[in-house]
This record gives C-alpha cells, sequence and structure tokens, in this order.
C-alpha cells in the first residue's frame, strides 16, 4: 500500500488532460510511492517553477538590474559585470555543492533553501536602491549578485534530481514547458508595462518595487515546493566535496554518451551569447528607441509562451531532435541577419522586425535550454544524475567566462562578425546532436 497520500479526483483528472493521453498515469522509471503522489507533484513543480521564472524576469539582470545601476548613479563599468556573475556564478561552485546534495536521501528542502536565498539576496537588492547611489551602490550590488548565483546554483542541481525522482520520464518536458509558457506570459505583462511606462522619469522606487516582488515570489515558490513528496533516494557519491568534483570531472572522458552531451551544450550556447548582440544591432539601427526595447522585451516573454509546450512536448518524444532544429533555427537566422547588415539593409529595419527576429531567436533558444534539460534528465539514472547536472553546469559556467571574448570580437571586427561567428558555433551544435543518440 502507497505510503504517499491519495490526490484528489479533480487533480488527478486536470493532470491527465495536461498529460495529454490515457497513459498519463503510467511510471517507467520512477517508483510506486512516487508514481502514486505524480498528479500532486505535478503541480507543485509547475506552479513553483512558473514562480521562480517569474521571479528571475522581475530581477532580471540583462535589464532590471541595469537599469537600476544607471538610475543610481553607478559606473557603467558595474553593468558589465551582471550577467556574467549571474550565469557563472550559478553554475561553477556546482561541482562541489552535488556532492553535499548527495549525502542527503531528500534534497527538496536543497530547492526551498535556494529559493529562500534568492528572495533574500533580491530584497536586499530592493533595500540598496533605497539607501545607496553611484559605486558603493555599484558594488553592494555585485555583492548581493554573488550571492544569488551560489543560492541559483544550488537549486539548479537539486531542482533536476528531485525532477528525475518524482516525475516519470515523459512528462517532464511537458511540466517544464507548461512554467516557461505561464513565465512567458508574465514577461509579457511586464514587458508591456516598460513600454508605456517612461522608465526615464520613474524613480528608483519603480525597481525596489520589482526586486521586492520578485523576493516576495521566490519565497512563494519555496513554500510550494515545501509541500513536495519525495521519496529517500540513494546517496552514493555524497564524500569530500572536492574530491568528487575531481572524480565526476572524469565523466568528461570515461562516458562518451555525457561527455558528448556536454560538447553540444557548449555549442549551442551560443544562442545565448547571441541575444545581446541582436539587441545592439537593433540599438544601432533605431537610434536607441526605447520603444524597441519595449517590443524586445514583449518578444521574449511572447517566445517563450508560444514555443515553450511545443519544445516541451516535442521533448518528450524527442529531445535530440529539439536540440537540432533549435541550432539549425538559430545558425540559419544569425546567418542571415549577418548577411542582411552587410548588405546594407539592416539600417532600414525598424523595430518590429527585429522584435520579429529577437522572437525567432527567443524560440530557439527555449528550445535549447528545454531540449538540453529533458536530455540530461533522461539520459542520466538516480545514482548519475546529480553529478551529470553539476559536471555539465561547471563546465558551461566556466565557457561562459570565455564566451565574454565574442564582446571583443564584436568591438574588433564588429557586431555582424560576432552574429556570424555564433550561428556557426549553433549549426556546429546541431550537427553535434544529430550525432547524440536517443535516450
Amino acid at each position: 500500500m502507497s505510503s504517499q497520500p491519495a490526490a484528489p479526483e479533480p487533480l488527478i483528472s486536470l493532470y491527465e488532460t495536461i498529460a495529454g493521453d490515457e497513459d498519463a498515469r503510467v511510471c517507467r522509471d520512477i517508483p510506486a510511492d512516487a508514481c502514486h503522489a505524480q498528479p500532486v507533484n505535478f503541480f507543485v513543480h509547475l506552479v513553483s517553477n512558473t514562480l521562480s521564472k517569474i521571479g528571475d524576469e522581475l530581477a532580471s539582470a540583462r535589464l532590471v538590474l541595469a537599469w537600476m545601476l544607471g538610475a543610481l548613479g553607478a559606473p557603467a563599468a558595474f553593468a558589465g559585470f551582471l550577467v556574467p556573475i549571474r550565469e557563472s556564478g550559478s553554475l561553477l561552485p556546482q561541482l562541489f555543492v552535488a556532492a553535499a546534495i548527495r549525502r542527503q536521501p531528500v534534497r527538496k528542502w536543497f530547492w526551498v533553501l535556494g529559493s529562500v536565498g534568492q528572495g533574500l539576496a533580491v530584497a536586499l537588492m530592493a533595500v540598496v536602491a533605497l539607501t545607496l547611489e553611484g559605486a558603493a551602490a555599484g558594488w553592494a550590488i555585485l555583492a548581493l549578485l554573488v550571492l544569488f548565483a551560489l543560492a541559483r546554483g544550488v537549486n539548479s542541481v537539486a531542482a533536476k534530481d528531485v525532477l528525475g525522482k518524482t516525475i516519470a520520464k515523459r512528462r517532464r518536458g511537458t511540466v517544464m514547458g507548461y512554467a516557461a509558457s505561464a513565465a512567458g506570459l508574465a514577461t509579457l505583462g511586464l514587458g508591456l508595462y516598460l513600454t508605456l511606462a517612461n522608465l526615464e522619469q520613474a524613480g528608483v522606487g519603480l525597481f525596489a518595487a520589482l526586486l521586492a516582488t520578485a523576493a516576495g515570489v521566490w519565497w512563494l515558490s519555496a513554500a510550494v515546493f515545501a509541500g513536495l513528496h519525495e521519496q529517500p533516494g540513494a546517496t552514493e557519491g555524497g564524500g569530500n566535496a572536492v574530491a568528487e568534483a575531481m572524480r565526476s570531472l572524469g565523466l568528461l572522458w570515461s562516458d562518451r554518451e555525457f561527455g558528448h552531451f556536454v560538447l553540444t551544450r557548449a555549442l549551442l550556447m551560443s544562442t545565448a551569447l547571441a541575444l545581446p548582440f541582436y539587441v545592439l544591432l537593433a540599438e544601432a539601427a533605431t537610434s536607441g528607441s526605447f520603444v524597441t526595447l519595449g517590443l524586445l522585451i514583449l518578444a521574449t516573454g511572447l517566445a517563450s509562451a508560444v514555443s515553450a509546450p511545443i519544445w516541451g512536448r516535442a521533448s518528450d518524444r524527442s529531445s535530440r531532435q529539439v536540440l537540432i532544429l533549435s541550432g539549425l533555427i538559430a545558425g540559419l537566422l544569425g546567418i542571415g541577419l549577418a548577411t542582411a547588415s552587410w548588405s546594407g539593409m539592416a539600417p532600414a529595419l525598424d523595430g518590429w522586425v527585429y522584435a520579429v527576429l529577437f522572437f525567432v531567436l527567443g524560440v530557439s533558444h527555449a528550445g535549447v535550454r528545454l531540449g538540453r534539460k529533458t536530455y540530461l534528465v533522461d539520459m542520466a539514472t538516480q545514482q548519475t544524475r546529480a553529478a551529470f547536472t553539476a559536471v555539465s553546469n561547471t563546465v558551461i559556467g566556466a565557457l561562459l567566462l570565455v564566451g565574454g571574448l565574442f564582446g571583443l570580437l564584436a568591438q574588433l571586427a564588429g557586431t555582424e562578425f560576432a552574429i556570424l561567428v555564433l550561428a556557426l558555433f549553433s549549426l556546429a551544435g546541431a550537427a553535434s546532436a544529430w550525432r547524440m543518440p536517443e535516450v
């Protein structure tokens, strides 16, 4: 008899409707108790992940924090560190965090702790917005962003491990897709508001309000996730963190399938690195129109809302094919845009055209994110999932720092050339994904 409480029938019915077929409750690779609790856990994952993604948008490093630093009079150099710290700071420490997580049979509390930590860091940023100015505000925001990124890293390792323990293999992409879609709709609302509002005349109280709201959203997400029904899991691999980290790095060579996946993910990282260069072209072509920036934000939210459920279901069928198609889209789009710009067409394009281009790139990037997450979770076992996640994220975190060189490339050879090189990386990523096995 199951030790898990039975889910209410309306919840089960809704779950089966969303899951989309008659075998929605059939579990292929999770224990019977986890299968019994899957309808409840599906919605716990859906709601908590939606909330955390909304928090990400409200405290976006590339938009909200950068604009806030400018409003506070911080030197422009501080804004250049926001995205590298946020991304690499959350990825690089994961290899060492994973061993500590492995020592605990129940790991949902690491996710809860990470969400509480992110909320606390962002809440303190709101205080900084109201109390500090200039370089002091810049240093304080960067320091808090380091704390935010570390908490985010704990979340990332725990999230994939717990997802693999509580949601069956062919339902994981679906739940992540719906969460991304719901958060994308919220981003649409945020983008519409920022487009209509006159931020150039808005006080810092607006940014403080956004950050305070983000903190509350993360804390609510933590409270929801605390209700997850998680069965105790294996604790092998929870020894000395440094020793486990070095041993785990060996997986890149000892497990050829995993090493191939990390190579593919590294190449497809180009879809994320290309985003700011598209923005640079749009800003130059439209003379820095704030309306264009608002349109790009709307395009980001729309891309996630429209494509994420489709990518999610496609990932449940074949995450490998999702990675191939996403890489092809980004590669061909980048080559087309670079060619158009060199031919003199780009300056004639208006903000709406750039919004469409940004939307297509956003669709591609969403596919890469969902495809590689689903592929990793499906490829790994309960014994290897945390280590695979930590190793791949640590490698990508290091490469993201190197990816900053594309900014130098754009400065020396032009933004179009940087876009072209990144497009070629995307095509190489698609080719690499084509050579990966189905999982």
